[in-house]
């Protein structure tokens, strides 16, 4: 099991989890408040939170290892590998870049996760004004309702199909979801509609996961959207 920790080790344990701290005081100190860093204490049975800088997303010490971390330890156990710049995504859609580095002690046990997040969706929109800025043609296609000269993207799956959608509509609006006021969550959910992304089956829970609300949010939304076209609510898969 992950959590057999001896005693003689305890010395070792106190040291390795002061020392992450002080790394975690200065990195939040270093990059501001768009910056978290939680330890999480692999050594027992609980694997839970044990100290955390930064308020991104919201946790206070004692809360539960993530879904992605206790994931990745329950298939490989010790020889777990770190995660690198991945996305997450917050409860209200703000958008995560997270790493995540597993610690292991002088026997090479993991003892601890290192987790860094890092709200990025004011850079998101920061790049898609300026894009807009430096890019006037394709912004007045957009606004022309002309977007079939928007760059195609490859897709191998249907989850990338709906990314590849659903990024576009967001390119369409200019601003990244986590900012967007409901009027712009509507339009963005009647542009998908026009895309047709509502014929794909599953994508009510992938849109509702992007924009930060609930399945029954999106129904309702598309329920204005079609009873204005006429078209009919059992219509969506």
């Amino acid at each position: 099991m992950l959590w057999e920790f001896k005693g003689d080790m305890t010395t070792e344990k106190e040291q390795v989890f002061t020392t992450l701290k002080q790394l975690a005081n200065l990195m939040t100190q270093m990059f501001g408040d768009n910056c978290e860093v939680a330890i999480h204490d692999l050594t027992t049975q609980h694997m839970h939170l044990i100290y955390i800088t930064g308020n991104v997303t919201r946790r206070v010490p004692g809360a539960p290892v993530t879904d992605a971390v206790a994931k990745y330890l329950i298939r490989d156990g010790h020889q777990v590998k770190d995660r690198h710049c991945f996305m997450t995504l917050t409860d209200d859609g703000r958008e995560l870049k997270s790493s995540t580095s597993y610690i292991r002690d002088s026997k090479g046990k993991v003892i601890a996760a290192f987790c860094i997040n890092f709200n990025t969706t004011d850079h998101h929109n920061a790049i898609q004004l300026l894009m807009s800025f430096v890019n006037k043609n394709a912004s007045d296609k957009i606004t022309d309702g002309m977007t079939d000269n928007l760059p195609e993207r490859m897709s191998f799956s249907i989850d990338n199909t709906v990314d590849s959608l659903f990024e576009q509509s967001v390119a369409e609006i200019g601003k990244r979801p986590a900012s967007m006021i409901t009027d712009e969550k509507i339009r963005l959910v009647k542009l998908l509609e026009k895309k047709g992304a509502f014929q794909i089956r599953g994508v009510v829970s992938q849109v509702a996961l992007r924009l930060g609300v609930s399945n029954f949010t999106i129904y309702n939304y598309l329920k204005k959207i079609r009873a204005a076209n006429g078209t009919a609510i059992r219509d969506i898969i």
